[in-house]
């Protein structure tokens, strides 16, 4: 298909955003960005929230891991349900509560004015790192399926993209990003459907033959029971629930949303739905996996190693193509099926890119200007002034946005799946770390330290992570370095601590 063609439809889908962003941004201010004005429908953020938690990386990695790991991601998605729950009873209750804008005040009520900077420090960090990495891996198939052949260079492709997500952000925030992920989370939903039809269809296959013949190709399964592998489904579903329990729960661009809802039983009936729909939209993901892998076989497609900037790359031979997991469902899509399929491939791609994007640009603008320069907090700032400055830190991280995504083009990971629950295990630890001390202690820690703390808490994950075969012998780390982080953190925090008395006394001294 033409590139222009598919342009004129990518324009057409923005155009489309840009209008349900004029429409819900009128009368916007700076309350209306943070926290929509604690006025959004808990069933539409319900539904939004799909959109942001699964981005691209999930529209493409997730069915590309299905031949090496079966459904093994499953048994996270069993853990996020675990995790879900925690966030509904434990942390939201705790939000609402105390009423917080930013949920790093928490850490500020509760341990000190060193340990809120450092969570929303932390959290900027895993946020800016994570969300560019998603961006990265959907801008990269547009630049291969579209903007190459325009002759487009990758950086022009990254600036632009960024600049769309800026134009229709810019004024509503968080007020306009609950129904434009609505938007945009029904088109992904509505192209995983299709295409898994049409797969079906084309390969003359009932779902019941299809689970069959997954079945037989190994590319199901489900539970892994050695407890020695990094998919034992114990550390799997662990992982999940503590990566839901972070990522989600003490992320401000995730809690932006939640706490953007009226009240907290709507806040809680928002993440329990999400909690249940997950499950299912997670397990077509997988079951799209398996048919892309048939069908691709079908088509002639075998597996063989290639060699990229001098690393080995597992990759499919389909024809004259070499492609990895990553983009074997953009190859599949673009060369081997129809070009009606290939825009619904394009626009759901697309769908799954924004959510991700927009809302994490738009919560590191909250907590940069909350967190860090305390922009509340200043009466001598007139709202004009405040709304200037939230605007310049806002264009600021976009600019961010496309260095990071020009990093992760130059570093050319296989599988940007793998690469974003690493960057979480390292840098979700310490904020796992410090919530849980808060919540589960009545302990006063040296708040001086707490910087301290939380920097060494990954870099002695890191050595863990490194030598882990002289340690622990054939049983290997996976997922589950996120609670070694966490723990390790919550140890430190303990011992540099004293009980609120002691505190006491300590003061009048």
């Amino acid at each position: 298909m033409s590139p222009y063609i598919l342009l004129s439809f990518v324009a057409a889908y923005f155009l489309l955003l840009m209008m349900v962003a004029y429409l819900t941004s009128k009368k916007s201010n700076n309350e209306s960005f943070f926290i929509g004005n604690r006025n959004s429908n808990w069933m539409l953020v319900a539904f939004g929230m799909i959109g942001t938690s699964l981005s691209g990386v999930t529209f493409v990695s997730v069915p590309g891991g299905v031949m090496a790991n079966g459904f093994a991601y499953f048994q996270i998605t069993l853990g996020y349900l675990l995790g879900y729950i925690t966030i509904a009873y434990v942390l939201l209750p705790l939000y609402y509560k105390l009423q917080v804008t930013s949920i790093y005040n928490y850490l500020s009520t509760r341990l000190g004015v060193h340990s809120y900077k450092t969570g929303a420090g932390f959290f900027i960090l895993s946020r800016t790192l994570g969300a560019t990495a998603r961006l990265y891996l959907v801008v990269n198939i547009l630049q291969h399926v579209i903007l190459d052949q325009m002759h487009v260079p990758f950086w022009v492709t990254t600036l632009i993209i960024l600049g769309m997500i800026l134009i229709y952000t810019f004024e509503g925030g968080v007020k306009t990003i609950v129904w434009t992920d609505t938007l945009q989370t029904v088109c992904m939903l509505a192209g995983l459907v299709l295409c898994v039809v049409f797969i079906l269809q084309k390969m003359d296959l009932s779902m019941g033959e299809a689970v069959v013949r997954l079945q037989d190709k190994g590319y199901s399964k489900l539970f892994f029971t050695d407890p020695n592998s990094k998919l034992f489904f114990v550390k799997q579903i662990l992982a999940g629930a503590f990566i839901t329990i972070t990522m989600t729960g003490m992320d401000q661009e995730m809690m932006q949303k939640n706490i953007s809802v009226k009240t907290l039983g709507d806040s809680q009936k928002n993440i329990l739905t999400l909690a249940v729909i997950m499950l299912g939209v997670i397990l077509l993901f997988l079951f799209l996996g398996g048919l892309l892998y048939l069908y691709a076989e079908s088509n002639g497609a075998s597996l063989h190693l290639i060699t990229e900037n001098g690393k080995p790359l597992e990759a499919f031979a389909i024809g004259d193509l070499n492609v990895g997991k990553d983009n074997l469902f953009p190859a599949m899509a673009l060369k081997f099926m129809p070009q009606a399929f290939t825009i619904i491939f394009i626009i759901a791609l697309i769908s799954a890119l924004f959510p991700s994007a927009d809302g994490a640009i738009t919560a590191l603008t909250s907590s940069f200007c909350i967190d860090l320069l305390g922009i509340q907090r200043r009466e001598d700032w007139s709202e004009e002034k405040k709304k200037k400055i939230r605007q310049q830190v806002h264009i600021a991280f976009a600019f961010v946005f496309l260095i990071a995504v020009l990093v992760f083009k130059w570093i050319n990971q296989q599988s940007m799946i793998d690469v974003i629950l690493k960057i979480a295990t390292y840098t979700y630890g310490p904020l796992l770390g410090l919530f849980t001390f808060g919540i589960l202690t009545k302990r006063q820690v040296k708040d001086s330290l707490v910087p301290i703390i939380c920097i060494a808490a990954p870099l002695l994950c890191y050595l863990v992570d490194t030598n882990q075969q002289a340690i622990f012998g054939k049983y290997e780390i996976g997922n589950e370095l996120l609670i070694i982080n966490g723990l390790i953190t919550f140890v430190l925090l303990f011992i540099f601590s004293s009980s609120k008395k002691e505190a006491h006394a300590s003061s009048h001294l």
